[in-house]
């Protein structure tokens, strides 16, 4: 795999830097070069191709949009923005996306070992990720730097089968680079009878709230940031808070999400492989999985474990994929029973839940 190049923009002099030595410690990234706004960044450009910018958006001179509108309209290269939780901020990263960023991610913890060692993995891999967004369509290598934990480490696997007793079909859709757009897309088309879906999308902390508030505002169904305890209604979509696992639980015929925390699983927090283990333990048959365009395997095992529990499951197919890198490895370990392009799942699903 080639190594790539790295442009990192952002005002704050601790913040480049920590920035370069995280990536600069990553194999997969050749070179690293900042700058401390879009001014210097687009004359360190004239002599420095980036694969990808990393791209603050406050700063002084020239705001992070204005500077992603030129990157786009000029010369596209994927930009991943990097910002804090600061309320006005977090909006703005949300534009972002609209405006053509590949991916979101909070500036790097600088607090305990732990804490920036998992910094240091979700930033290395969203940026690698961003890289290949316009190469050709393909599955990626992993990144395995650090212990990949399993779903193990949040929810056991059940001794038994249970038998439900409901018959009220219950979606859970894994989504990361790229999955914002998709999810926009998959969420827009669904009536207002759809059935109950939980989602995780890998983002981070923080950003979760804006992402849902942003679909609800699109969307026919409503869809907001999953509290714990909330109930999975027909009609509504509950999105994983970032750096908190959500798991879909069932009390009688209630399915209801609960929060919790925990470490990295499949490398992630939230991860899929944890929503579709529960999924798999509390709804079974009566679940419809989705597994969308993200780089890496988290939701893979997952997946498999949805269908040997006699749930029905979707991956997106390579064409309409950002990066085929989740839905592959889910096909490759047998875990999909059909491979769909992204504007035919909406379809496929109302199909589904109107014959339960």
């Amino acid at each position: 795999m080639k190594r790539i190049n790295v442009l990192v923009v952002d005002d704050s002099a601790l913040v480049r830097q920590t920035l370069k030595d995280i990536l600069s410690s990553d194999g997969r990234i050749a070179t690293v070069v900042t700058a401390p706004d879009p001014f210097a960044a687009a004359d360190k450009m004239r002599d420095f191709v980036p694969d990808v910018i990393t791209l603050d958006v406050e700063m002084p001179k020239m705001d992070g949009l204005t500077f992603l509108k030129k990157i786009m309209e000029q010369h596209p290269i994927p930009v991943v923005i990097c910002s804090s939780l600061a309320g006005k901020g977090t909006e703005t990263a949300m534009k972002a996306l609209d405006f053509g960023a590949v991916e979101v991610i909070h500036k790097p913890a600088l607090g305990t070992k732990q804490l920036l060692q998992e910094s240091t993995t979700l930033i290395c891999d969203t940026i690698v990720a961003a890289s290949r967004v316009h190469a050709k369509k393909k599955s990626l290598d992993y990144c395995l730097a650090t212990p990949k934990l399993s779903a193990d480490v949040i929810l056991a696997r059940p001794k038994t089968d249970a038998v439900l007793m409901t018959t009220e079909k219950v979606v859970v859709i894994g989504a990361s680079t790229g999955g914002t757009e998709a999810l926009r897309e998959f969420l827009e088309a669904l009536p207002e009878d759809c059935p109950g879906i939980v989602i995780v999308q890998h983002m981070p902390e923080g950003f979760t709230t804006a992402f849902s508030n942003r679909l609800n505002s699109l969307c026919k169904i409503t869809v907001k940031e999953a509290s714990d305890n909330d109930t999975v209604l027909p009609g509504h979509a509950l999105i994983a808070p970032g750096n908190k696992h959500v798991l879909l639980k069932r009390s009688g015929a209630r399915y209801y999400a609960e929060i919790k925390d925990g470490p990295l699983v499949s490398r992630h927090r939230p991860s899929v492989d944890v929503l579709f283990r529960s999924a798999a333990r509390y709804a079974g048959r009566n679940a419809v999985g989705i597994i969308m365009t993200g780089m890496g395997d988290d939701g893979a095992k997952g997946m498999l474990e949805l269908k040997q529990a006699g749930a029905y499951t979707i991956a997106q197919d390579e064409e309409s994929c950002i990066v085929f890198g989740m839905p592959a490895e889910a096909i490759k370990l047998g875990g999909v029973d059909k491979v769909l392009p992204l504007s035919a799942m909406p379809r496929e699903i109302m199909r589904i839940y109107a014959h339960s």
